[in-house]
């Protein structure tokens, strides 16, 4: 395959799982196609076979465990 993947937007808030409705940080763009969003919770439970039949996974899901910048000191 020659070519270059275009750069992946971030996902926010409004993205949400497509089995749950939660808040989406994983997503799965498929070979043929279009994608699919997944919280971390279901991403987890997918992600693996979704990988071995070819998608690409843009996984944010460390994002959960981050400290915001605007926590306080005692909240950090």
């Amino acid at each position: 395959m020659t070519g270059t993947l275009a750069p992946t937007k971030q996902l926010t808030a409004t993205d949400r799982c497509d089995r749950c409705g939660a808040q989406a940080y994983i997503r799965a763009t498929l070979p043929a196609g279009g994608e699919l969003l997944f919280c971390a919770h279901h991403g987890r439970q997918h992600v693996a076979v979704l990988r071995d039949k070819g998608a690409d996974i843009q996984d944010e899901s460390a994002r959960l465990s981050d400290t915001p910048a605007t926590a306080s000191n005692d909240e950090r």
